[in-house]
């Protein structure tokens, strides 16, 4: 086969481009990771509103939320007036509710980690975090995409054989400027689109810039989602173990 000088200057661009993108960027598991380090900090402590949105009725719920790491999350509720004082907390692969209605701690079954936390679009994984984006996954980068005004990454995300996760798929995008979350399709094991999750306004909290508003928005309940709005989230503050206990879930304001 006879090559022309510009069959080998084409060649080189390629290489050099290649070896640049190689070079310069990050695997889709790096990705990934950053994205989910930059989210949880090495602890935060943080007040959020969640509004449910149904077709005939809206609800607000107030909380407080604390983590250290990946194992350790309590979550206070202080409003509205009927779940006032309810708290979750996660000890490693565990959870329980403190209801002070009725003076009970349940422990939560891994049965139930994927039901509806609060009658939300959130499940009790989704408070805790019980899986893990960066374990429980192999990651794939598709390319990337633009989002709402965002260069993304577009990953995907394939549980794998033995992780307790329920998603047969999920894709996600990620800010490529500064690594945020913006968007995530989750699908079941029959390939079908059950929820999606926006991101939306970016803001300086503590120490970082992070989005402020998700949303999840279920493909198959007309006029259904939830929004969850960061009023305060502070990152890489000291806590003992010992704050994520089930003695303080009955003291903790």
């Amino acid at each position: 086969m006879r090559y022309t000088m510009k069959t080998y200057l084409g060649f080189l661009l390629l290489c050099i481009s290649g070896l640049t993108a190689k070079g310069q960027g990050l695997t889709a598991k790096e990705i990934v990771r950053k994205a989910d380090d930059k989210n949880r900090g090495l602890s935060s402590q943080g007040e959020m509103t969640m509004t449910i949105i149904r077709l005939d009725w809206t609800r607000a719920v107030s909380m407080k939320s604390w983590s250290k790491g990946k194992e350790l999350a309590l979550v206070l509720i202080t409003a509205p007036a009927k779940d006032k004082g309810q708290v979750f907390l996660k000890l490693k692969n565990d959870m329980w509710n403190w209801i002070p209605a009725i003076d009970k701690l349940i422990k939560i079954p891994p049965s139930m980690m994927l039901q509806s936390w609060m009658g939300s679009d959130f499940t009790n994984d989704d408070l805790v975090r019980e899986s893990s984006i960066v374990i429980d996954y192999t990651h794939k980068l598709l390319g990337k995409e633009t989002v709402r005004g965002y260069d993304c990454y577009k990953i995907e995300l394939t549980p794998l054989p033995d992780a307790p996760v329920v998603w047969g798929k999920v894709l996600m995008w990620i800010t490529a400027s500064g690594y945020d979350q913006w968007k995530a399709e989750y699908y079941d094991e029959d390939n079908h689109l059950i929820n999606i999750s926006n991101s939306y306004d970016i803001k300086k909290m503590s120490d970082r810039e992070v989005p402020t508003k998700i949303e999840i928005i279920p493909q198959n309940k007309k006029g259904q989602k939830t929004v969850l709005h960061i009023d305060r989230m502070h990152f890489n503050i000291k806590m003992d173990d010992s704050f994520f206990s089930q003695q303080n879930m009955r003291k903790v304001k």
